[in-house]
């Protein structure tokens, strides 16, 4: 029974976030809450969320991240700020910011996030609006329903219309003993970068000149066995974060460096 409480309040909690992600005229932007999508579906739902809210932090006060673990709801998340200001740094700075190795794309929540809704007092009960936005699509589906059948062939072509992406079956997937090579999950953010694509000549001391402009930097490890590669370590997260937004891409020459979070 408390299990299935559980699922029903979280699935009630999905269904708000979404809704902050439809057309509405409830907010317009910028406000306090951020969509974000392309995020990498192999990270665990509880790491992602502090990832998230560990990166986003340094924009300002945050009330809270949404994520959820429904197939409609992956790969997305919802960052709810104290107050729009923040929340607009944070989409200027970290949109297409490579993220689990896949860059973030991020704007503007289109309506709030029930819990701004209900600290400034225009909360309104999802039911009720659920209702009144079933009757308005209600209307909307038969009168597209009436148009489409008069438009529509008196007989279809020969192969009939694609299905949708959704039902098309991912190549190799399912059934017939066939594995799924799929790549190694992306290390969480953490005090510790790893710098790749560097030329061979590099030193430490020219790292070191680049990375030390940067708030909490400690070192720069090299390994001589491998050239091409370092480890450059801050004293925490958020700061390795900064660093590795600003320096992603800096060419040395004329090589761009490939910057992510190291893997402990």
């Amino acid at each position: 029974m408390e299990m299935m409480m559980m699922q029903e309040e979280e699935t009630a909690a999905a269904a708000a976030a979404a809704a902050a992600n439809k057309g509405g005229s409830e907010v317009s932007s910028p406000n306090q809450t951020i969509y974000i999508n392309n995020l990498n579906e192999k990270v665990k739902l509880d790491e992602l969320k502090k990832s998230l809210n560990a990166v986003m932090s340094q924009y300002g006060k945050i009330v809270e991240v949404l994520a959820f673990k429904t197939l409609k709801h992956k790969g997305q998340a919802w960052v709810v700020f104290d107050n729009p200001e923040s929340a607009s740094n944070a989409v200027s700075n970290m949109n297409g910011f490579p993220f689990y190795d896949k860059p973030m794309r991020i704007q503007f929540a289109k309506t709030k996030s029930d819990v701004i809704a209900k600290a400034d007092g225009t909360f309104v009960p999802r039911e009720k609006r659920k209702r009144h936005e079933e009757k308005g699509g209600k209307k909307k589906k038969e009168q597209h329903h009436d148009s489409t059948r008069m438009a529509m062939p008196p007989y279809p072509g020969v192969y009939g219309s694609a299905p949708p992406l959704s039902q098309v079956p991912y190549p190799g997937g399912g059934g017939g003993g066939v594995k799924n090579n799929l790549p190694e999950a992306p290390a969480p953010p953490n005090n510790i970068l790893f710098v790749q694509h560097l030329p061979h000549d590099t030193t430490p001391e020219r790292l070191q000149d680049l990375f030390d402009k940067y708030p909490g930097f400690k070192e720069v490890r090299m390994v001589a066995a491998k050239p091409g590669i370092a480890f450059v370590e801050f004293s925490d997260e958020l700061q390795s974060t900064v660093a590795m937004h600003a320096l992603e891409g800096f060419t040395l020459q004329q090589t761009p460096m490939h910057i992510t979070y190291a893997k402990k």
